[in-house]
């Protein structure tokens, strides 16, 4: 067990990391997201409030889909990374970082109902498979997509989102349900899975973890996730800096690095190209999946060419590494 965001969490189990991150890879992992916040918006300024609040445009989606989103400060970089699960017409559960509920509900409004449920992550390819032993509702729930339903007579909500570039859902049950319907699931042959393969299985699918990736020093633009930005939706805040940053360009940009060494690259080491200092690695580790060392990395756009050769200083030893195309590894 470790301390996640105020939070007593599994960071693994008897199997060990790489076998979790392996059977998410390869069949069906169960995560215990609880430490997620959930933030409950709901009545007729629903929309407007958090159409105001985020990046990303609500109006790309409706009722019973999820969206991922960001919330700004007023220089574009990052208070959160967010999912907005629109359950019905105007209820919102807005889904932020263990550290940040409070801070964001203070910019949203609503109700904290973190505490009244559980979130249990099912990822992986046969992760519908198995899930179907238990609900076949909660299993036909497709991507993005937000539903109602019951799981052994438990009324839950089930978004066909997750952390993994795997497929699968995440389900929100009420948590005095939550040992008896995570026990069901794992007896349906699902891998229980800590936060050390979550993190793993992040980083092969190129995905940011905040404070790592993203942070309020950090912008949406930098981290190359222009795409959540819905500028045709009107004011939200950041809007101003982002546009300015978009025009003149960005001074860096996040790209992925692979190693040839099973040696992992590590968050803060420097990245050098023709003998100079240019980047620091954001997020590196160990990729189970392709036995080499990977990172995420901010360098100069001119750097973050796929193909060009760099190093990355681990302690004072050279890393041979070279710029690819993410997500590292693909679904499936």
């Amino acid at each position: 067990m470790t301390n996640f965001g105020g939070w007593e969490m599994p960071l693994s189990y008897p199997a060990g990391t790489v076998a979790e991150h392996l059977a998410c890879r390869n069949d069906a992992a169960l995560f215990d997201v609880s430490h997620l916040g959930t933030v409950r918006v709901t009545g007729p300024s629903a929309f407007d409030a958090l159409q105001a609040a985020f990046t990303n445009d609500l109006r790309k989606i409706g009722p019973g889909r999820a969206q991922y989103t960001h919330s700004c400060n007023e220089g574009g970089g990052v208070v959160d990374d967010i999912i907005v699960w629109w359950v019905d017409d105007q209820l919102f559960d807005v889904m932020p970082n263990a550290s940040n509920t409070a801070t964001v509900r203070a910019a949203i409004g609503g109700d904290d109902v973190t505490h009244t449920r559980a979130v249990l992550a099912v990822q992986g390819p046969q992760a519908r498979a198995k899930l179907a032993q238990v609900s076949t509702e909660a299993a036909a729930v497709k991507r993005f997509r937000v539903a109602h339903v019951e799981m052994l007579g438990v009324p839950c909500v089930v978004a066909g989102t997750g952390y993994t570039g795997e497929d699968g859902v995440e389900i929100a049950v009420p948590a005095a349900d939550a040992t008896s319907i995570a026990s069901a699931l794992h007896e349906a042959g699902i891998v229980l899975a800590g936060l050390g393969a979550r993190d793993t299985l992040r980083l092969e699918a190129a995905l940011p973890l905040h404070g790592h990736e993203l942070s309020p020093d950090i912008t949406t633009l930098e981290a190359s996730l222009g795409w959540v930005i819905g500028w045709d939706k009107g004011e939200f805040p950041g809007r101003a800096a982002l546009a300015r940053q978009q025009q003149a360009g960005t001074t860096r940009v996040l790209c992925g690095l692979r190693t040839s060494s099973r040696r992992p690259p590590r968050d803060g080491s420097p990245v050098r190209h023709r003998g100079e200092a240019v980047g620091i690695v954001s997020s590196g580790n160990y990729s189970p999946v392709l036995e080499v060392g990977i990172a995420l990395a901010f360098v100069p756009p001119t750097v973050a060419q796929v193909g060009t050769a760099v190093e990355i200083d681990v302690r004072g030893s050279l890393l041979a590494a070279e710029v690819v195309a993410t997500p590292f590894v693909r679904r499936g």
